[in-house]
């Protein structure tokens, strides 16, 4: 491992993970079924330069607008200038290679020039966002180890955030005392495309967040991915809308700047006021715009009465973080045709999507709307738990639990080897740069070609495999009845549960029935 630093020794690496259960013969089967279905998805990214490479170049052969939040907006250069003096405020705190650093407050402008400088250090960065209570706070920071906690906030801090960043022992710095620093020199500190590159928690079962780690390897090659599928040049401006803690913050921030694009930073107070969003979106000329499905809902229940044309500009709306109805996408299509709709899957713990798919017309026949194809440089598997715990790949049409190799493939969670190598395991499909596979625990079915409009198989999202029941020796989704019901004109949400009733005193001996 090449990581340096204090949280050098507490992030895991693929010769601890466990094999998973499968046989030599089952591996090379179950390879051969993903490529001959297109499940893997190999493609040429320059991996190594890291982005406040990109966006110096940038700067310095035509500068231009980078990125704008509420209060001010930046060009390339500015940009740049901000991130190196950030930089040396962060080396003059005694942030060194491989320190993870917080980073803290509202989104803003300063949220992206404060990733570049932890990139120009060689640090790792965790966001830590206003809006969570103390308590979280101070769990994320101390468990990422993260001496700094870097404000961002142009005005004060969040109490909840001193509260918590005191807890954990972590030392908070304002961002705008580096405006009185020179700007860092020297190159980026990028030791190896392994490098882990932030943290981001998510929630555990147990309560406790844990910390995935993603490398530098798997951020970038998803920011390629974004530019990819979505045909991202300088013409285009994002809107940053995800809070800091959410995975796909990272891309809206970045991907942009690698392209000469701007990023546009929504705030609250306008994300979630949909007149006001559609107002900036038009008056920004916002091309590219990513919410979950009940916030697209809400768009369009809200736009019934807009003016004609709000939204005219828009060339992409991305749902992501929910399943996204058939419904939902049939209102979209007929409301917004000039911008297209595009269904994206994938956990934090794979540097965030690992799979697009671009709504059509021909997928509302669908019972539940396909989650689409590998982005760049990613490999789904599709496999079947056996009753002696092995095993099987899954052909066209079948169901089954989805596993991810890859170049995205995270490190594992930060300081927690045990529950890493309950997700993660070394990839026995393919030789891959990071070498290992993660269990995503969501079931899905592989869809033949053909089905929903698609001239090769497609993935289906069927829910988490801890939602598959058996009812009288019958294994059913409950996401799948959820769905059906869903598809019914006088429903507009639906859950579906089971609840489990002693067998009655007629049928003792007899297994009980799950009765609705």
């Amino acid at each position: 491992m090449n990581a340096r630093g204090p949280a050098a020794d507490r992030l895991p690496g693929p010769d601890g993970l466990p094999a998973l259960a499968v046989t030599a013969a089952e591996a090379a089967r179950a390879r051969e079924l993903a490529v001959r279905h297109g499940m893997v998805h190999e493609h040429p990214v320059d991996l190594r330069e890291p982005v406040i490479a990109t966006v110096e170049r940038t700067a310095a052969e035509r500068d231009r607008p980078a990125v704008a939040d509420r209060a001010r907006a930046l060009s390339y250069a500015e940009l740049a200038g901000e991130a190196r003096r950030l930089a040396t405020l962060l080396e003059e705190s005694g942030v060194t290679p491989g320190t993870v650093v917080g980073v803290g407050g509202e989104r803003c402008a300063a949220v992206i020039a404060a990733f570049l400088a932890i990139e120009l250090v060689g640090a790792l960065y965790v966001p830590a966002d206003e809006t969570w209570p103390a308590a979280r706070v101070r769990d994320v920071l101390a468990q990422a180890g993260a001496p700094v906690l870097l404000a961002v906030d142009a005005g004060a801090t969040a109490p909840a955030l001193l509260e918590g960043a005191a807890a954990a022992g972590c030392r908070v710095v304002r961002a705008e005392a580096a405006a009185r620093c020179a700007p860092w020199r020297g190159e980026p500190r990028l030791e190896s495309l392994d490098q882990p590159r932030y943290v981001l928690f998510t929630s555990g079962s147990t309560g406790r967040p844990k910390g995935a780690v993603v490398e530098h390897q798997g951020m970038v090659n998803h920011l390629y991915a974004k530019i990819l599928d979505l045909g991202l040049t300088g013409a285009d401006a994002v809107a940053q809308t995800a809070p800091l803690g959410f995975d796909i913050s990272v891309w809206q921030m970045l991907a942009p700047l690698l392209v000469g694009g701007r990023v546009d930073v929504v705030g609250d107070d306008v994300g979630h006021d949909s007149h006001a969003f559609a107002r900036a979106v038009d008056e920004r000329g916002i091309t590219v715009v990513e919410l979950v499905p009940t916030m697209v809902r809400h768009l369009l229940d809200d736009l019934a009465d807009a003016p004609a044309g709000s939204l005219g500009g828009l060339r992409w709306m991305i749902a992501t973080g929910e399943e996204l109805p058939a419904e939902l996408s049939r209102r979209w299509l007929a409301a917004m045709p000039h911008a297209r709709l595009l269904n994206a899957y994938g956990p934090t713990e794979c540097s965030d999507d690992v799979t697009h798919h671009t709504v059509t017309a021909a997928d509302l026949e669908l019972l539940r709307l396909p989650i689409g194809t590998p982005v760049a440089n990613t490999a789904l598997y599709v496999l079947r738990q056996d009753e002696d715990g092995s095993w099987t790949a899954c052909d066209a049409g079948e169901t089954g639990e989805l596993f991810v190799g890859g170049v995205c493939v995270g490190r594992g969670y930060l300081g927690d080897l045990e529950r890493t190598r309950a997700a993660f395991y070394r990839d026995p499909f393919a030789a891959t740069p990071t070498g290992r596979l993660y269990r995503t625990g969501d079931a899905v079915r592989l869809l033949p070609a053909g089905a929903g409009g698609e001239d090769r198989p497609t993935l289906q999202y069927l829910g988490r495999v801890d939602r598959q029941v058996k009812i009288s020796g019958v294994r059913m989704e409950l996401g799948e009845i959820e769905a059906v019901l869903q598809r019914h004109p006088a429903v507009g949400a639906a859950a579906v549960v089971v609840h489990e009733y002693p067998a009655s005193p007629g049928r003792r001996g007899e297994d009980s029935v799950n009765r609705p």
